[in-house]
């Protein structure tokens, strides 16, 4: 599947993502933490670097790839990543 923009931030907790400015990817990896704003994001420590902070006002944009599982769950998508309603939030 194609990778897409995604804008809520928060929800991407644990899950791979490319960030990229001006449509070229700067990184690819995990993200550790992110802002509840969306206003910033951190990816984990990997063979390709440290710990990296990385803010929409400076222009990363951030994208996902829904990914096959195998057995009964067809695709991974970043909603999945909630742990638990969050304030201010639907519940699921």
């Amino acid at each position: 599947m194609k990778p897409y923009r995604y804008h809520d931030w928060s929800r991407l907790i644990g899950t791979p993502v490319e960030v990229r400015k001006d449509f070229e990817i700067v990184r690819a990896g995990v993200v550790d933490d992110a802002m509840a704003d969306s206003s910033a994001l951190w990816l984990a420590a990997d063979a390709g670097g440290g710990r990296a902070l990385y803010a929409a006002a400076e222009g990363y944009e951030v994208w996902i790839r829904p990914m096959e599982l195998g057995g009964k769950l067809c695709f991974k998508m970043a909603a999945a990543q909630l742990s638990g309603p969050r304030q201010g939030s639907r519940s699921w």
